[in-house]
C-alpha cells in the first residue's frame, strides 16, 4: 500500500513558477504527475521510474522537470513559465508493480494505483 499526500500549488501570474511536491509512503516502481483542467480529462504530465528514466507530454516539456528525492521519498514536479492552459488540478500517482515499455503507457491513468489527494494550480494573465 502506498500512500501520497500533496503540496504545494497555487495561483500565480503567467510566466512565473512553482513547485508541487507528493511525499509517498511505501514503494513503487514508477511514479507521475497528471493534471485536470476545465476538459475534465486526466492527462499525463510526467513520470518517472526507480532508474530515473522520464518522460514528459509534449505541452509541457522544456518547461516542466519531474524528479524524486529517494531519501525523502518526495516526488516533485517543477513548472516554470506558466501558460493559462497549465490552470488545472494537478494529482501525483504511482504504480505498486514493474512493467515494460514505459514510454508507452505511462499517460495512461488506468496504469496507476496509487493517487495523491490534488493540488490546484490557477495561472492567470
Amino acid at each position: 500500500q502506498v500512500q501520497l499526500v500533496q503540496s504545494g500549488g497555487g495561483s500565480v501570474q503567467a510566466g512565473g513558477s512553482l513547485r508541487l511536491s507528493c511525499a509517498a509512503s511505501g514503494r513503487s516502481y514508477c511514479m507521475a504527475w497528471f493534471r485536470q483542467g476545465p476538459s475534465n480529462e486526466r492527462e499525463g504530465v510526467a513520470v518517472i521510474d526507480t532508474a530515473g528514466n522520464t518522460f514528459y507530454a509534449d505541452s509541457v516539456k522544456g518547461r516542466f522537470t519531474i524528479s524524486q528525492d529517494n531519501a525523502k521519498s518526495t516526488l516533485y514536479l517543477q513548472i516554470n513559465s506558466l501558460k493559462s492552459e497549465d490552470t488545472a488540478m494537478y494529482y501525483c500517482a504511482a504504480r505498486g508493480s514493474y512493467a515494460r515499455y514505459l514510454v508507452a503507457w505511462w499517460s495512461d491513468e488506468r496504469n496507476y494505483d496509487y493517487w495523491g489527494q490534488g493540488t490546484q494550480v490557477t495561472v492567470s494573465s
